[in-house]
């Protein structure tokens, strides 16, 4: 049972990025995914997620209009659509799953990925 972040790396701001979680061991179509970040000396923060199946997902304010989640369950796959990237979205990127719904807890979930890191730097 795993799940496998990746797509990080260094960009400059503007410009934009596509993470992904690929999911294996398990359905992921039952599961709700979660993207975190924890940036150095920061608490970690929920900045998205879809609920199972292709129900609707949810934003952290700050990412709204730029960050975009997606899903793929045939591939076991989701995405994160990053653009506009700013220098404040620079942070390690988990992603999580739990039954169904998803949460604004971390604690909330029961596996998580490894983390993928994201630099937006000029």
């Amino acid at each position: 049972v795993q799940l496998q972040a990746s797509g990080g790396g260094l960009v400059q701001p503007g410009s934009s990025l596509r993470l992904s979680c690929a999911a294996s061991g398990f359905t992921l179509g039952n599961y709700a995914i979660g993207w975190f970040r924890q940036a150095p000396g920061k608490e970690r923060e929920g900045v998205t997620c879809i609920n199972w199946g292709f129900s609707n997902s949810t934003y952290q304010e700050s990412v709204k209009g730029r960050f975009t989640i997606s899903r793929d369950n045939a591939k076991s796959t989701v995405y994160l659509q990053m653009n506009s990237l700013k220098p404040e979205d620079t942070a390690l990127y988990y992603c999580a799953a739990r039954r169904y719904l998803c949460s604004g807890s971390g604690s909330a979930y029961v596996k998580w990925g490894q983390g993928t890191q994201v630099t937006v730097s000029s």
